[in-house]
């Protein structure tokens, strides 16, 4: 919550939170009808304690969810810091998988999902933040499945092969899909969210659309600001102008480097001690010029990794003092607690330089913070590569956190910095800070989440669900000539590893017959497949088929014919540079049809067969614009054909009747050709996607079949 409560005597106090989170929302989630629900930060155990409680923050538009010391050292304690934090964070030897933890976590989100349910009323926005909540999300859309939820996660999420270490990892991927929206502070953080899904759920995900249980959800980037106004404003409080004079007095004409941090093995701080260690070793001219102040917050030093980085840092500030430190100066000024903010906003203005160089970090707001306190626009931000804010903040100083000679070298940077190369820096660092503010954040998160809301609705509208089912039952069963085009992979199929496993079986053959065997239906295979294969596959029934998609026709009980005018010779030349990137990419093959070649890599490694087929359609561009041809990107496919040939081809078919009834079903880019030539009234249906010309669209091939079983059933 952004107050923590303590108990002292009996007597319950009341205190601004330290978190990024707390601080960064506080300040602006009391505008409007809010209701922020949380832990208060302490075990309450007596009932009546509890509703005292509850009064004193429901004035704040607060909610109590109280926890017992079992779900503290279980749930918070427990899974969240001992499981997700140190996988998060690029740590799995810290992380503990325990099963009472599991049990616990999951249990305290049930517990915050009653909490919701006794505040939340219909059309409320649920907004769940942060890697204690993941399950939230699923839990509450479990019960209320039309609620508008967005999610935001305020730490890394780590890469696959690091999250699948996690024993529940499958659990925590569908809760957090029961967002609508889910936010991460980087775009790595939802590519790396995007991938872990797709590799462990069976959802299938477009650019940053995650398809699951008939509901779209988009993953966005959206980096967290902060009350920039508050801490420029803070740098004319009288208490803080009080603290600059003390602290000016204190250190007079020694430059400050200043270090705030929560007690961490994700902060760096001993790599930064190391290096501020270098700096005098190697620049004695620094000694009695330069200090270091560092803050360290505490933090779970009761855990063994925590308490054990507590010592070494407590060993390395007293080595460093202990060596360098002469009658009028000691070299770190080290603090472990925490520090009221007008403390903080006095040391952000007295810096000279700021490091921030956590070894990893969702965001980092404290860099955001000093760049804002900084009215001069002097001083130097000393930024780490692996937080966040270094894609915005890119005139800082950047370094890796773990060389520590380049953290040596930045300092040394830093300090001999002019003034005006510090104001080419923080000017635009400013501006960045000033613009994407904390209420900025707020409101394109919640824009985006109200266009994820129609998004959905949209989609839900094109879905062929009941409704739409019997209107198209109904025009089905008025019609007195109806043409129905049908693509097969992945419209009539599922998609195989192997491409010659998906061959047609006994339920689709029924299935087809059964539409064929109405003397109103004409029915149409459309396919990318070689016609060679169709005919093995269709050419005993009463089908029209057409095959490569245009380059072969065939209607029922006649002979094969091909477009005119088309040629192959181009393979020659196409053929070997297809042959090296098989070649090079493991799983992948070639597919060669009359008057085209396929480069298959569905069998390819998740994120390398995409970055391959980039990489080839950038090499092929040129050569196929030279010889006129036409190379498109397709469901795990690449294929080059000549231009003549499309899909588009079945516009002639429209001449063979008076059809009062056209059904077109496709899955594929090349579909889309076949949906624009059909007149505005076909009933052109898109599997998989709403980003479609198509009017409808069905899930998959499954939605398919039953779809047309019904139309069969209807029409005997």
């Amino acid at each position: 919550m952004p107050v923590k409560i303590t108990e002292n005597d009996g007597q319950l106090e009341f205190r601004q939170s330290e978190g990024g989170l707390a601080t960064g929302l506080g300040s602006i989630y009391q505008q409007g009808d809010n209701m922020w629900l949380g832990w208060p930060g302490l075990e309450v155990n007596s009932a009546e304690k509890q509703d005292e409680i509850k009064d004193k923050l429901k004035d704040l538009s607060l909610f109590p969810v109280f926890l017992t010391q079992d779900e503290i050292n279980l749930y918070y304690e427990g899974f969240s810091n001992e499981t997700l934090w140190p996988i998060f964070h690029y740590h799995p030897t810290y992380a503990h998988y325990e099963q009472s933890y599991w049990d616990s976590y999951l249990a305290v989100n049930h517990k915050f999902k009653e909490a919701i349910f006794k505040v939340a009323e219909a059309g409320d926005i649920i907004w769940i933040h942060d890697y204690q909540l993941l399950l939230l999300a699923g839990l509450i859309r479990d019960e209320q499945p039309d609620i508008t939820i967005g999610f935001f996660l305020h730490i890394p999420f780590p890469s696959y092969e690091l999250f699948r270490l996690i024993p529940w990892r499958a659990e925590l991927l569908e809760n957090m899909l029961g967002a609508d929206l889910i936010g991460f502070h980087t775009f790595d953080d939802a590519r790396h969210f995007i991938s872990s899904t797709t590799r462990l759920l069976p959802v299938h995900a477009t650019a940053n659309q995650i398809n699951y249980n008939d509901r779209q959800i988009v993953v966005e980037a959206f980096p967290m600001g902060i009350d920039a106004e508050k801490f420029e404003s803070l740098t004319v409080n009288p208490t803080v102008l009080e603290n600059v004079a003390l602290l000016k007095e204190s250190f007079q004409d020694l430059k400050m480097i200043l270090s705030i941090d929560r007690l961490d093995y994700s902060k760096g701080i001993l790599q930064r001690l190391q290096a501020f260690d270098i700096l005098l070793q190697k620049n004695p001219e620094y000694i009695d010029h330069v200090v270091m102040y560092m803050i360290v917050v505490p933090s779970r030093d009761t855990v063994p990794q925590y308490k054990e980085l507590r010592d070494e840092i407590d060993k390395l500030v007293g080595n460093i003092n202990a060596r360098y430190r002469t009658l009028n100066w000691i070299p770190v000024h080290y603090y472990y607690r925490s520090f009221e903010i007008e403390m903080l906003s006095a040391l952000y203005h007295v810096a000279e330089v700021c490091l921030v160089t956590p070894m990893r970090d969702g965001m980092n707001l404290v860099s955001k913070e000093y760049v804002a306190s900084r009215t001069a626009n002097t001083g130097v931000l000393i930024l780490s590569e692996m937080a966040g804010a270094v894609k915005e903040l890119i005139d800082a100083v950047i370094v890796n956190p773990n060389n520590v000679g380049e953290l040596y070298r930045a300092m040394i940077e830093a300090l001999s910095m002019p003034i005006e190369e510090q104001k080419r820096r923080m000017i635009p660092m400013r501006e960045v800070v000033a613009k994407f503010n904390v209420r900025h954040w707020v409101k394109i998160y919640m824009n985006q989440l109200k266009e994820v809301k129609e998004l959905q609705a949209s989609m839900q509208a094109k879905h062929v669900g009941p409704i739409t089912m019997t209107y198209l039952e109904t025009e089905y069963r008025k019609a007195s000539q109806r043409l129905i085009f049908l693509d097969y992979d992945g419209t009539l199929v599922g998609f195989k590893t192997n491409i010659n496993q998906a061959f047609p079986d006994d339920d689709l053959y029924e299935i087809l017959n059964e539409l064929i065997a109405d003397p109103l239906n004409h029915v149409v295979i459309v396919s990318g497949r070689s016609h060679d294969t169709l005919e093995d596959w269709f050419g005993h029934m009463q089908i029209d088929i057409i095959a490569e998609h245009g380059a072969w026709q065939k209607y029922a009980n006649e002979e094969w014919a091909k477009l005119p005018g088309l040629n192959d010779q181009w393979k020659q030349d196409l053929m070997p540079v297809l042959e090296m990137y098989v070649d090079r990419t493991p799983g992948s093959f070639i597919e060669e049809k009359s008057f085209s070649l396929v480069w298959h890599y569905r069998k390819v490694e998740e994120g390398l067969g995409e970055l391959r087929a980039n990489e080839l359609m950038n090499n092929l561009r040129f050569l196929t614009d030279d010889k006129n041809l036409q190379m498109m990107s397709g469901n795990k496919v690449i294929e080059i054909k000549n231009y003549e040939v499309n899909k588009g081809k079945v516009i002639s078919w429209l001449d063979k009747y008076d059809y009062d009834y056209i059904l077109a079903l496709g899955d594929d880019q090349t579909d889309e050709d076949m949906f624009k030539v059909l007149p505005e009234d076909a009933y052109t249906i898109k599997i998989g996607s709403n980003i479609s010309a198509a009017r409808f669209y069905l899930q998959d091939y499954k939605e398919v079949r039953k779809f047309l079983r019904t139309l069969a059933a209807k029409s005997e």
